[in-house]
């Protein structure tokens, strides 16, 4: 399964799979061609060959109740490896540095975080990294890439590392990178950033980041068509991040509708208690290919055309964000306890369904052919 350099060979078909135990946990059932198989399996078949899987620190109330959403600890992610590792994949280890999501919108801290300053969150930060990488190594079990940090555009660890703290934001994050460095030099090291169609965003967090922090592998991004511009955005932001900084690009999250038909049947919820898809049929209407399976795969088709073109082969793959993640009553993207964690009125609700690789009813789509069928040149 290891080591990184490895991984960086070959152009990436990643998944992030990261609710998948507990989709399973809720009846989740997926099928290729009406035969039921089990989801990393399919997968596999259709050519993925790395998965994502984001990390917690502590995703559970003060009464042990968990929040949702994978309730992504350590022992999840334990299982999601070593599952991966019995069928081949390698994997990208994805540290949140928060007990729930971290996205530019919101990057809280861990409860056990709370009242430290920056030199202690600067501690912390080495100290968590260091420990879950050598309890994976105890394992057999160390990633073959690890994200410091998610979506960290408006920075992480807030207050002290929001906005255009750069200072701390990069004190941070470097914390985290020699964490890694002192477990394996040879794990490639990803920077994540949500705005993928985002030149000048992106060109200034580098470059602020650059002249404080650790050196770094792999430039990651985040790319919805339906929150950030168009694709030839996309393919502009990475040709010239790839070349103004020297780092390999992966394109981190990356989705695509494939039906704009309601799920409120599927997930067994009232109005009130379900947030709806993200794709709102405004945003839907301004991306460039339909919401239909074939304009999916039609989609992914391009995502990974674009991601080739990149300069000096520094295009190294994508991961699909939630493939599996079909609307099985019970997996939402929040509850009652996270909520509660984040100051969030909710509702909660699955915001993803008709983006996933597969149907509601679990039924493998086309787009997973194109990535089978996807075969880069001089790679």
């Amino acid at each position: 399964m290891r080591n990184g350099t490895n991984l960086m060979k070959e152009f990436i078909k990643g998944m992030d799979v990261s609710t998948l135990p507990e989709l399973v946990g809720l009846g989740a059932r997926y099928y290729d061609n009406g035969k039921e198989q089990e989801l990393l399996s399919i997968l596999r078949k259709y050519g993925a060959d790395s998965l994502r899987i984001r990390l917690w620190n502590d995703p559970y109330s003060a009464e042990g109740k968990p929040y949702g959403a994978g309730t992504n600890d350590f022992h999840k992610l334990v299982w999601i490896a070593e599952e991966g590792k019995r069928q081949g994949y390698t994997y990208l280890l994805d540290f949140h540095y928060s007990d729930f999501w971290t996205d530019p919108g919101k990057q809280l801290l861990p409860k056990a975080w709370r009242g430290l300053d920056a030199e202690g969150l600067e501690r912390a930060v080495y100290s968590y990294t260091k420990k879950t990488l050598e309890k994976l190594r105890d394992k057999n079990l160390l990633p073959d890439m690890v994200q410091v940090g998610n979506e960290v555009t408006n920075g992480l660890l807030w207050p002290l590392g929001q906005g255009e703290g750069y200072d701390n934001i990069a004190r941070f994050i470097s914390a985290g990178i020699r964490a890694v460095r002192e477990t394996d030099a040879s794990i490639p090291i990803m920077l994540h950033l949500d705005c993928g169609g985002n030149n000048e965003k992106c060109r200034k967090w580098f470059d602020e980041y650059n002249k404080r922090g650790e050196d770094f592998d792999v430039i990651g991004l985040s790319y919805y068509p339906f929150w950030h511009g168009t694709i030839e955005d996309l393919s502009n932001n990475m040709n010239d991040l790839a070349m103004r900084y020297g780092k390999e690009i992966i394109v981190a999250e990356v989705s695509m509708g494939h039906t704009m038909k309601d799920y409120k049947d599927y997930e067994k919820l009232n109005d009130d208690q379900r947030k709806g898809m993200a794709t709102k049929p405004h945003l839907a209407e301004a991306v460039e290919y339909p919401m239909t399976p074939e304009g999916q795969a039609d989609f992914m088709r391009e995502i990974m055309k674009r991601i080739t073109e990149v300069p000096e082969n520094r295009g190294r793959g994508f991961y699909y964000w939630e493939p599996a993640w079909i609307p099985v009553p019970g997996c939402g993207w929040a509850n009652t306890e996270s909520l509660a964690y984040m100051n969030d009125p909710g509702p909660g609700g699955n915001e993803w369904a008709n983006q996933a690789l597969f149907d509601y009813d679990g039924n493998a789509l086309p787009a997973l052919a194109v990535i089978r069928d996807f075969h880069p040149k001089g790679m």
